[in-house]
């Protein structure tokens, strides 16, 4: 074959273009099991962003459940996780437009509302929703107060009967999840308060038929995720009390054992609701997902107690279900999207290939288009953390219609991912694969404080946020333009959310490293953000910062806004109009110190768009407007037949 002709880096032409990204793109979300049926959620771009529920039936047939405009998707927490059930063929789910219970019966052509019409607009919103059983359903409810304040959001564990009819099981505590019932009229559920965050320190709480109360595990410095009652009638849950979240069981009467602990994570920050990392089959037996080098191992747990790894393909594992000898999950690899799969621990008919019950889009491309990410370790500065390391998944340029010309060196995309606490993921994402077939190399950091590296990795950032990150970030572009793999001069960083906040803070207080930035609906007065964010949110500072307001002089010490006079480096911003977490007034205010200052820059503000773009015409501005003002700022030409608008740039 002949050797496809040199094309300067950024300007690589490629069939992943914005629109391939969103085309019939679907998140997948939750996965339930009833009898031989399965359930999941997909939230679709192209539908505005709802969050549709699909089953597929023991015969093979897939169908959506709920029609437009219905969409199953909470605002708890504003994260939401856990907006729907199923027990018995009805389903039960929250309606995101009014936040009301919904049940569908079988047969129903119609869902009925379960509970009433919500009296103020933030209104009452129910998540975690777990059935009991005898047609009644245990829920987390938030009600939210005519002032508006956070301080006066309630959230109780509650039990609805079929008509919603409510009653108040736990009071009192300032967050509460994972209600479960459990043998002879027992009830399990996780509470923690402020400041705490639930992966600060979480306790679990069992109530006994005569009201009675245990607290199992938990507490400070200790945090608890993820209950489950086996068939035994132990209550299983993960626990980082070893500095990894590791799996333990707990029998009425008895003490706590553990059940596996490999110096690994099992467990994750409970950021959204209905997470699950391990399921108990019918005979008991434990399929458990591990965290490994950046991504996870499945493994089914002997009598023994040694993990014994199942051959699957994948490199991601999230809410696993049983379903008999089977285990039913959405996995991924860095060469397979998001899909949901049943895996038959004892083999199976097909000798115990995966089967896939939703497949992932048939992109048409060849593999060789698709970056396979690198799971890097490189040193850092310690600041006295103890900790010198740091971690990434880099993934270099690949396309295989076109070489490098001779001697240049790819640019670099630093992406920062959000929460702080969370981590990159080895999976195939076309939001990834859009630089990557364009000649970009993307170094996905998990800094001191992400998840998957054990408890004393994520405190390493506690009290550090704007010190330890940007510390993180700074010495993996180094790291990588030191090997010769980057070019230090095309170097940019971009994150959402959190990983926005990181953006912002390196251009301004770690000025000279990077030559452009994206901040998408990222955070720029830490002060500002602690005194407006949502309940959940409202006390995360305290940890990652200091006591809000006692330490107002460290808030403004590392809040971006503050730092503009040093902020010379090209930025474009992306920000919903109606986000919650992070208000439009961040963004503005960036913007503004940009303006005054004559610093090259774009702003897209979208409408109707809360955290995070969920609608397709979104996400498509907000990618080929960065690559816009990339190509603007370094000076390298798009490819003329993807018809990409340019961004507007103010200088």
């Amino acid at each position: 074959m002949p050797t496809p002709p040199p094309v300067p880096y950024g300007s690589w032409p490629t069939p992943v273009t914005s629109a391939l990204v969103v085309r019939a793109a679907a998140r997948l979300g939750e996965v339930a099991v009833g009898g031989g049926d399965v359930w999941w959620s997909e939230s679709r771009p192209g539908e505005g962003g709802r969050s549709a529920l699909v089953r597929r039936s023991a015969d093979g047939a897939v169908a959506d459940v709920l029609p437009q405009p219905w969409n199953a998707r909470t605002r708890v927490h504003e994260y939401g996780g856990g907006a729907w059930a199923v027990a018995g063929g009805t389903l039960w789910f929250t309606h995101f437009d009014d936040q009301r219970l919904y049940r569908l019966d079988p047969g129903a052509a119609d869902p009925v509302a379960v509970t009433p019409a919500p009296e103020l607009p933030a209104g009452v919103r129910y998540a975690d929703l777990a059935p009991t059983g005898d047609g009644g359903l245990l829920a987390v409810r938030e009600t939210h107060a005519a002032s508006g304040a956070a301080a006066d959001v309630v959230n109780e564990v509650v039990r609805l009967a079929a008509d919603g009819t409510a009653e108040v099981l736990v009071s009192g505590p300032d967050f509460v999840s994972d209600p479960r019932p459990g043998p002879d009229g027992q009830l399990a559920w996780l509470q923690w308060d402020h400041p705490d965050m639930p992966w600060d320190a979480a306790r679990l709480v069992v109530r006994a038929a005569d009201g009675a109360e245990t607290v199992v595990a938990g507490g400070p410095g200790e945090s608890v995720v993820q209950p489950v009652w086996g068939p035994d009638g132990g209550l299983l849950f993960l626990c980082d009390r070893s500095d990894c979240w590791s799996l333990y069981r707990w029998r009425p009467g008895g003490a706590v054992e553990t059940v596996l602990d490999v110096g690994r994570d099992i467990g994750g920050p409970q950021w959204q609701f209905a997470s699950s990392r391990y399921a108990v089959l019918a005979d008991g037996r434990l399929v458990v997902a591990v965290g490994e080098e950046g991504g996870d191992v499945l493994g089914v747990l002997s009598a023994d107690g040694e993990l014994q790894r199942l051959d699957v393909p994948y490199r991601t594992f999230r809410y696993l279900r049983a379903q008999g000898t089977a285990v039913v999950c959405v996995a991924a690899s860095p060469s397979t999207e998001p899909v949901v799969v049943r895996v038959d621990v004892d083999g199976g008919d097909d000798g115990g290939a995966p089967e896939v019950l939703r497949p992932a889009r048939d992109l048409g491309l060849d593999p060789a288009w698709f970056s396979v990410p690198e799971h890097v370790t490189f040193p850092t500065e310690d600041r006295g953390t103890g900790i010198g390391v740091a971690h990434a998944l880099v993934y270099p340029p690949a396309n295989p219609s076109v070489t490098a010309p001779e001697g240049e060196r790819p640019p670099l995309l630093v992406v920062v991912h959000g929460g702080p606490t969370a981590a990159a993921r080895p999976v195939l994402d076309l939001e990834v694969q859009y630089w990557t077939t364009r000649g970009f190399c993307v170094a996905d950091v998990d800094y001191r404080g992400s998840v998957g590296y054990g408890r004393r990795y994520r405190d390493a950032l506690r009290g550090r946020w704007g010190e330890v990150d940007l510390d993180d970030v700074v010495a993996c572009a180094r790291f990588l333009a030191d090997a010769g793999r980057v070019d230090p001069a095309r170097t940019a960083i971009r994150g959402g959310s959190a990983g926005g906040y990181t953006t912002l803070a390196a251009l301004t207080m770690r000025p000279g490293v990077f030559t452009a930035g994206a901040s998408h609906f990222g955070v720029a007065d830490l002060g500002a953000l602690a005194a407006e964010t949502h309940k959940f949110e409202s006390r995360y500072l305290d940890g990652l910062v200091a006591p809000w307001p006692e330490g107002a002089d460290v808030y403004a010490a590392r809040s971006p806004i503050n730092h503009v006079d040093a902020l010379d480096t090209p930025l474009a911003v992306f920000q919903g109009e109606e986000d919650e977490v992070v208000p439009p007034d961040q963004a503005e205010a960036i913007v503004a110190a940009l303006r005054e200052k004559g610093v090259p820059h774009a702003y897209l503000l979208f409408p109707g768009e809360q955290h995070g773009f969920r609608r397709a015409e979104n996400i498509r501005a907000a990618l080929d407007g960065e690559l816009s003002f990339y190509a603007q700022v370094w000076g390298f030409t798009l490819p003329e037949d993807e018809g990409i608008e340019p961004i507007t740039v103010v200088r």
